[in-house]
Order: structure tokens, then sequence, then C-alpha cells
């Protein structure tokens, strides 16, 4: 049985993305993003909304001579991915899937039957899951950055007690917080 974790990269005030869909401030540099890649590797599945997938769809054919770039390129070409879209037609990268609604007991035997942890990226489709009970692990890495407003990592309207697994500062001042949803 795999786990179903939400992870995110936000502004200390909680955003994915400032008011003007920008996330550049974002950007983990190479001792963040070894530390990133590492905790991607053993997730086997991802479960993207369609921006999302947009976005991340980039690394599919990534070939960038940085070592932690290049390492994440191969772990994003090594899992399944899902992506949940009423208007996509196709996929730009291999092992990937489109599911036209996000289907709650469908996620649950997905984890039930999972080898590997699943992922479910975006905050949009993060709030469906957490909203359904799916989501085992809340995985945050805070940046040291205040951007006031914009699209938040976590929904409003949902409430969960949490514990704290793990914590983890890094040099440039991101903050990694790793919690058990209970």
């Amino acid at each position: 049985m795999g786990k179903l974790v939400y992870t995110a990269i936000a502004s200390l005030d909680g955003y994915v993305a400032d008011e003007e869909g920008k996330w550049d401030w974002s950007m983990p540099d190479e001792e963040v993003h070894r530390f990133v890649n590492d905790d991607a590797r053993p997730i086997g599945t991802y479960l993207f909304g369609r921006r999302m997938y947009d976005v991340l769809s980039a690394w599919e054919t990534m070939d960038d001579p940085q070592p932690e770039i290049r390492d994440y390129a191969e772990i994003w070409r090594a899992a399944d991915k899902v992506v949940y879209s009423r208007t996509l037609e196709d996929v730009s990268s291999a092992r990937t899937r489109i599911e036209r609604e996000f289907d709650p007991e469908a996620v649950r035997r997905m984890k039930d039957e999972a080898g590997a942890d699943i992922s479910i990226g975006g905050p949009e489709l993060a709030a469906q899951g957490l909203r359904a009970g799916l989501v085992d692990e809340i995985r945050l890495f805070l940046s040291p950055v205040v951007v006031g407003g914009g699209n938040p990592a976590l929904p409003d309207g949902v409430s969960v007690g949490l514990e704290l697994l793990d914590e983890h500062r890094f040099a440039n001042g991101v903050v990694y917080l790793r919690y058990a949803v209970r």
C-alpha cells in the first residue's frame, strides 16, 4: 500500500504562486534541489491537474548539464503520471494517462494497490484529496519570501490534524516540513 503525499514549494505566507501567477521566487538552489530529488525518488505515480502537468511536463525532454536537474528529469521519466483534465486531448510525456474526473474511490484503490508512494501535485487537486481524506502526508518547502497573495498551497475550508515527522533547514533559508495527516 502506498501513501498519498502532497508536496509544495510555498512562500512563507503560504502561496505557491503570487497574484500574477509568478513562482520564480520558488526556484530551488542546488542543495534544495538535491533534497527535493531524494524526497521524490520513492514516488511511483504522480497525480496532476492540467495546469501542474503543463508546467512539469517540461521534465520529459529536459536536457540540462546540472547534475541535480538531470537527476530530477530521470525521476520524472521513471514515474507513472495521471493527469486530471476535462479538456486535454493528448499528453506530451511517456507513462502518462488522462482521467476526466477526480474519483476518490479510484484513488483509494490506487493507494491500496500501489507498490510505491503516490504524489498528488497542485493545490487544487490536493484540496480534492484532502477533502476526501486521502492525503497521508503534507510536505512543504517554505521559501524565505512573503508574496502577499496568490494561489494558496493549502485550501480554505479543510481542517486536518497534523503530526510533525521531519524538518530540515537549508543554507538559503528554505525550511522543509513533513507532516503526517491524522
